[in-house]
């Protein structure tokens, strides 16, 4: 299994960016994808999970109605719309997967990262005031 993230950058407060998780290797439909990252000083952060099998998504409070993920027909790759970036947003983002259908239910992504074997190796976002 592979995932490849590309799409972070540095973007001015206000900004949009839209990140990609690319993989490989993973087997339809028995995998939930999840966005995380991870800022200087601070503790990973669980952002935004998808369902593969029935392709449901699920947000953590904090980016809500800011964030948005989806995959694409071919179910080779998770994106990650991040719009109104704000400084706070700078971080390393990354894509994990994890075979099983009920990490992201409840959130359970967000308050168990480690339980995802397959990470990417991160995209660096930096969002400028």
């Amino acid at each position: 299994v592979q995932l490849v993230e590309s799409g972070g950058g540095l973007v001015q407060a206000g900004g949009s960016l839209r990140l990609s998780c690319a993989h490989s290797g993973l087997v339809f439909p028995d995998y939930d994808i999840a966005w995380f990252r991870q800022a200087p000083g601070k503790e990973r952060e669980g952002l935004s999970c998808i369902s593969s099998g029935d392709g449901r998504t699920y947000y953590t409070d904090s980016v809500k109605g800011r964030f948005t993920i989806s995959s694409d027909n071919a179910k080779t790759t998770v994106y990650l719309q991040i719009n109104s970036l704000k400084p706070e947003d700078t971080a390393v983002y990354y894509c994990a997967a994890e075979y099983g259908r009920s990490y992201c239910s409840s959130n359970y992504y967000s308050t168990h990262p480690d339980e995802f074997d397959y990470w990417g190796q991160g995209t660096q976002v930096t969002v400028s005031s």
